[in-house]
């Protein structure tokens, strides 16, 4: 079982920066691929960046350049470091985990989500 626990959203003006945290519970953190999604207001959930085990990285396009994920194994942790911030970045956001099952099987679970709101 894999708990994920967000934090570091909030309020921040156009241009900002946030970065966001997701702790996870389990051992098999390091095993896992990692991802970040967001869910904007009447919009569906889609993928903002991803990082695989082996710490290779993909990113939506509308992200690259300014976000970076990155992963922290020794403290079970996940990273969005979110730059240059828009108003259109504003959204739910979401730590997402896919823990191997084997056989190229994985499970995903889910974080509770933090808001980022980008305004003046």
């Amino acid at each position: 079982q894999v708990q994920l626990v967000e934090s570091g959203g909030g309020l921040v003006q156009p241009g900002g920066s946030l970065r966001l945290s997701c702790a996870a519970s389990g051992t098999i953190f390091s095993l896992s691929a990692m991802a970040w999604h967001c869910q904007g207001p009447g919009k569906q959930r889609e993928l903002v960046a991803r990082i695989t085990s082996g710490g290779s990285t993909n990113y939506a396009d509308s992200v690259k350049g300014r976000f970076t994920i990155s992963r922290d194994n020794a403290k079970n942790t996940a990273y969005l470091q979110m730059n240059s911030l828009k108003p259109e970045d504003t959204a739910v956001y979401y730590c997402n985990a896919a823990a191997p099952l084997g056989f190229g099987r994985s499970r995903d679970y889910w974080g509770q989500g933090t808001q980022v709101t980008v305004s003046s």
